[in-house]
């Protein structure tokens, strides 16, 4: 059999009905949930989404300013029309605005840099209203000269390679290339070194010419496009750590917060060009060559540089910075709670970056409410957020996690990301290992835009997955994003999706409509189908009889790692074994095994809703027992031992963190005490698991 599904009013697809059961779902009900799910998936249209990102994306609206105010208003309006009960809960955030940035070539030939990115006559946003001055969030107020010194990414590798070559970036201005790392890594480890300031450019190399044809001709980043962004590593309101920026709370002083101390300013390549062209020394690692015209070379000198940065850290220092939520209530399960969210926030007008999220999490609030309008309520309440200053350092999504940790440890269930998720016809996923089946479920249920097939055949098409025991590969939860409040932070299990492409306006001027719609998404088609996969995950999610979470795929995955902690033991030659840690993932296997056999039957019985709501309650302490109050020793805030954003890199995970962050200081001592420590963990979670297998054999 095949099933029609017509959305926009035109038939699109022809999908197979496919014979399989549904996680969490007995056979009755999952044919009613799999009818729901393709209502709402037939919902969310091209037309409305590029209403919302017009108007999104209209005028550029970083976070503490009026025209983030008005994304605000849009968003709640919105919702408010679709009958969702709305809250906004607004935090006072410690976040100094530029007030004006400056740069010189001081020697050879002084000249003033100027660095505005400039008009694209063909693109109005770029010139209708202002910029956003070219700055780095929380880079530090100063007026520093000195020689300049090229730092390739500015790695902390690229300083040792330094060190070897007999060159320090002490008392002068670092100039790296964005790539390979977070950008508060490089401001950390210039001053670590001892820079008294840093530029960070864009290679055409890394996004722009080198890449493809560059806006407005083509995706890339021109000449003098600029990447803003924050250069503070941890998460939250500088001021608050730990805790919610409410009304009342304590705020730390300045000098304690932890945010760089130098000036760090983001330039374009063309004006990269102008301070790298004149640098003489010695010569570079291969690598380190990028795509402008000319041999690089690291310097010291004969350039100087001098960098001025103003903001209103002494005058105005603290913002307002608005979350935003539309609520639909369980109709069984009201206080458990399934959220999706992304930050409305941008460096410019941010229609990929994040204007795209928004309009997936409206688009998908959009399509349940219409349902719960023709009397179907989801099971479980579902909460649409969007979030303030992320851009900043994820400070809403943070602010609200901690404001309300209490609520969210007991009662969420799932917490879906929407983070620049429209830009291409490339899909990827991820997130906790448990909500990955489920994720690829949804994803067979949903056209893909290019018409061949639902978005999951396109996906192994371009994956080149020969084998059908092979699935795509799917990422692991880093960092970079608001999802670590939940996940790094609380334990809750997360999931992420969006489609890719060329892109070389990120976090610039241009990231607008109409990059957007020239190159990004322009029948915004990837946009409506991010909001079918969204609204199908969360109503599979909310309406499950029993939680679809999948520990066998979890636990499988957490085993692939214990395998690399052994090897690199063995490397170490330590006397020590991760025996014990594979032989605790084991057990946690095989209770997942026993569980999802117990689920399964207890499905096909009759189960009371009594015992389902008990299963439930149990089930959601799975993945907390494998966080830690005391959290990381490098950094408290992250309790996960499963996955948190590499403290070295910033965007790139490191797989149980406790462990391997201790293999990589080296110390003996510590790694055997953090392996005890996560066995006695991975044994909690199994149980629980166990505690839950039990519950549905008394049924």
């Amino acid at each position: 059999m095949t099933r029609q599904l017509v959305i926009s009013g035109m038939l699109v697809l022809a999908l197979p009905l496919r014979a399989q059961t549904t996680p969490g779902y007995s056979a009755q009900s999952a044919a009613a949930e799999r009818a729901t799910e393709a209502d709402a998936i037939a919902r969310p249209s091209p037309s409305s989404a590029s209403a919302h990102s017009r108007f999104l994306s209209l005028q550029p609206h970083m976070a503490g300013t009026p025209a983030q105010a008005r994304t605000r208003d849009y968003v709640i309006d919105q919702m408010k029309s679709w009958g969702l009960e709305t809250e906004v809960r607004s935090y006072s955030v410690w976040m100094p605005h530029p007030v004006s940035t400056r740069l010189w070539r001081i020697a050879p030939d002084p000249v003033e840099l100027d660095l505005k990115e400039g008009a694209v006559p063909e693109d109005t946003t770029s010139f209708a209203f202002p910029q956003v001055m070219p700055f780095n969030g929380y880079g530090a107020a100063g007026d520093v000269r000195g020689d300049v010194v090229y730092v390739n990414y500015g790695l902390i590798e690229d300083y040792a390679q330094l060190d070897s070559m007999g060159v320090s970036v002490k008392g002068k201005i670092a100039i790296a290339r964005y790539g390979r790392s977070y950008r508060g890594i490089k401001a950390r480890e210039a001053e670590k070194h001892g820079a008294v300031g840093l530029i960070i450019y864009s290679d055409p190399a890394d996004d722009g010419y080198v890449r493809g044809d560059v806006y407005p001709a083509g995706p890339m980043r021109p000449s003098r496009g600029i990447q803003r962004g924050s250069v503070m590593n941890p998460n939250g309101d500088p001021s608050t750590p730990g805790y919610a920026s409410t009304a009342n709370a304590r705020r730390i002083p300045v000098a304690q917060m932890d945010v760089p101390h130098i000036p760090v300013l983001p330039v374009s390549y063309g004006n990269a060009t102008e301070l790298l062209r004149g640098l003489t020394g010695k010569s570079i690692p291969q690598p380190w060559q990028g795509g402008l015209a000319f041999r690089y070379h690291v310097g010291p000198g004969p350039v100087q540089a001098r960098i001025a940065v103003t903001t209103d850290a002494t005058t105005n220092p603290y913002k307002q910075i608005w979350d935003t939520f539309g609520m639909i209530r369980g109709s069984e399960f009201p206080d458990e709670i399934v959220l999706v969210g992304g930050h409305r926030d941008a460096w410019g007008p941010g229609a990929a970056d994040n204007v795209s999220g928004i309009v997936s999490v409206l688009e998908a609030a959009h399509a349940i409410a219409d349902q719960v309008k023709a009397g179907r309520s989801p099971k479980r309440t579902i909460l649409f957020a969007t979030w303030d200053a992320e851009e900043w350092g994820l400070l809403g999504s943070t602010e609200f996690v901690e404001d309300d940790s209490l609520r969210l440890s007991r009662s969420a269930v799932a917490y879906l990301n929407q983070d620049d998720v429209a830009q291409g016809p490339n899909f990827s996923s991820g997130g906790s290992p448990s909500l990955r089946a489920l994720l690829r479920d949804v994803a067979k249920e949903v056209p893909d835009p290019s018409h061949q097939g639902s978005v999951y055949d396109v996906w192994r098409k371009r994956a080149n997955l020969a084998a059908d025991t092979l699935e795509p590969q799917m990422g692991d939860p880093g960092g970079g994003s608001d999802f670590a409040g939940f996940y790094n932070h609380l334990g809750i299990p997360i999931a992420d999706w969006g489609f890719g492409g060329p892109q070389g306006v990120y976090h610039s001027a241009y990231d607008s409509y109409h990059w957007m719609s020239k190159f990004g998404d322009p029948n915004f088609e990837f946009h409506a189908t991010n909001a079918r996969i969204a609204a199908a995950a969360l109503l599979r999610i909310a309406n499950a009889e029993i939680l679809p979470y999948d520990y066998v795929e979890y636990a499988r995955t957490i085993r692939r790692f214990t395998s690399q902690v052994a090897q690199a033991i063995t490397d170490k030659h330590w006397q020590l074994s991760a025996d014990a840690l594979s032989a605790a993932v084991g057990r946690m296997e095989t209770a997942a095994v026993a569980f999802t056999a117990a689920r399964d039957r207890a499905l096909g019985a009759q189960l009371s809703p009594v015992m389902a709501k008990q299963v439930n309650a149990t089930l959601l302490g799975v993945e907390r027992q494998l966080t830690r109050p005391q959290g990381l020793v490098t950094r408290p805030w992250f309790r996960n031992l499963i996955y948190a954003a590499d403290e070295n890199n910033g965007y790139s995970t490191m797989v149980l963190p406790s462990v391997n962050e201790a293999i990589r200081l080296g110390d003996q001592a510590v790694v055997g005490r953090e392996l005890a420590d996560l066995v006695q963990r991975f044994d909690s979670a199994t149980r629980v698991l166990q505690m839950a297998t039990g519950l549905l054999q008394k049924n």
